[in-house]
């Protein structure tokens, strides 16, 4: 994947790269596919492919629960994922919840930490530019529980109101919910600092990392928040995987989210001893292949350097920024100096989703709608918006084709 600069340092050859990705290859309406939406799902790199594949044809088990040695091959390859994650993201395994994903983990800590804990009086603090994931369910905890929810907003490029975040952190709040990335704005948060901050005041910290997670290093350790939740679709892992981080004290003392199978160690009818942590978080079958899958993800996006698809992602987010705004009529929402390589956009007096579909039938894929913020398109004045979204398989000569064909719509809409 990767060769010499020239200066002696290692570069990664990006044209090698995107070949690893079979689906890149296609065709879609006879034109080739310009795939512009990352931050809905990321592309899987042939090793993700072949090692689900394998995983089925050569040692599918269920986990935890044979001593033959199919059993014995899919337990070591699925605690094998959790190690991977564990040492990607810098903390340790036994705090590293294998869970479905971004939404699963936040409602986990939602009903097992937050509900019984708060109480009428008591606060949760949310961004605006926050992803429903990280909205509705503290809503549903405080209407059980009595607490009520905050808001802190934004500058009108996009970026945190710090000031205004920190002046929100009033002794009321127990619990602060925030973004890493938005996956609208691509704004960038400061989530060390951030969290920081609210340690001061004793408020746990629950860190959305979805948007972060494939486009950059996540050191969750350094961060340190007290949960942090991520979605292995987005780094090029399969559908249904994801992890939540969370302090061992807080997981220790947190109950059961559902019960049944394997979260036990010993069940009568006069009670049930638990397992211990993470395993007591992880009721039923696995997503074992899944998690397999997202093993090889990790091994390759620390194979290239997450490091590497960061600045790569900037370069691309620089050019597909410069072109688009020479475009008579169209609008960037989220203009913050941090920014990650999502750009979304309207053009004046043109529905998101008219412009969607004519990009499709031009091969290029972007997303329309409200991207589950409807709070954050409410505050932009907007009903929806286009979203493109890069990731480091993407090339320049695409940006060029996707702005040649949005050039092309525009008039078609005219």
């Amino acid at each position: 994947m990767k060769t010499d600069d020239g200066q002696g340092k290692p570069a990664v050859d990006w044209a090698r790269v995107r070949a690893d990705f079979p689906i890149l290859k296609r065709q879609v309406h006879g034109k080739p596919l310009v795939y512009f939406d990352s931050a809905n799902t990321g592309q899987k790199p042939e090793a993700v492919i072949a090692a689900t594949e394998d995983f089925y044809r050569r040692h599918n088990a269920n986990v935890s629960r044979a001593v033959h040695a199919l059993g014995n091959e899919a337990t070591e390859a699925y605690e094998g994922a959790r190690g991977k994650l564990a040492r990607h993201f810098n903390v340790r395994a036994d705090e590293l919840v294998l869970c479905s994903g971004t939404t699963f983990a936040m409602n986990l800590v939602a009903y097992s930490f937050a509900l019984p804990r708060l109480k009428p009086g008591d606060a949760i603090l949310v961004t605006r530019m926050e992803h429903h994931a990280n909205i509705v369910p503290w809503q549903l905890v405080a209407q059980r529980t009595g607490a009520t929810l905050k808001v802190a907003e934004l500058h009108p490029d996009g970026s945190l109101d710090l000031d205004g975040l920190h002046k929100a952190m009033t002794p009321e709040v127990k619990l602060l919910g925030v973004a890493h990335v938005s996956n609208v704005l691509g704004t960038v948060n400061p989530v060390a600092a951030i969290c920081r901050e609210a340690a001061r005041r004793g408020i746990v910290t629950v860190v959305d990392g979805s948007q972060a997670a494939p486009h950059m290093a996540v050191d969750i350790a350094a961060i340190g928040c007290d949960f942090y939740a991520a979605t292995g679709h987005k780094m090029g892992g399969p559908t249904g995987t994801g992890i939540l981080w969370g302090r061992r004290a807080l997981l220790d003392a947190m109950p059961p989210f559902l019960g049944g199978g394997e979260m036990i160690k010993e069940v009568r009818f006069d009670g049930t001893v638990f397992n211990d942590v993470p395993h007591k978080f992880e009721a039923g079958t696995p997503n074992i292949a899944g998690f397999v899958g997202l093993g090889a993800a990790v091994d390759y996006l620390d194979a290239l350097g997450m490091e590497n698809i960061a600045t790569r992602e900037q370069e691309l987010l620089a050019h597909a920024t410069e072109e688009l705004t020479k475009i008579d009529g169209l609008r960037i929402f989220g203009t913050a100096p941090e920014k990650a390589a999502v750009i979304s956009f309207a053009i004046e007096g043109t529905h998101s989703h008219d412009l969607a579909t004519l990009l499709d039938l031009e091969g290029v894929a972007v997303r329309s709608g409200q991207h589950c913020a409807h709070p954050l398109l409410q505050w932009l004045g907007v009903g929806t918006t286009c979203r493109a979204s890069l990731a480091y398989y993407n090339t320049h000569a695409e940006i060029d084709a996707f702005v040649a064909a949005l050039r092309k719509v525009r008039t078609l809409l005219a």
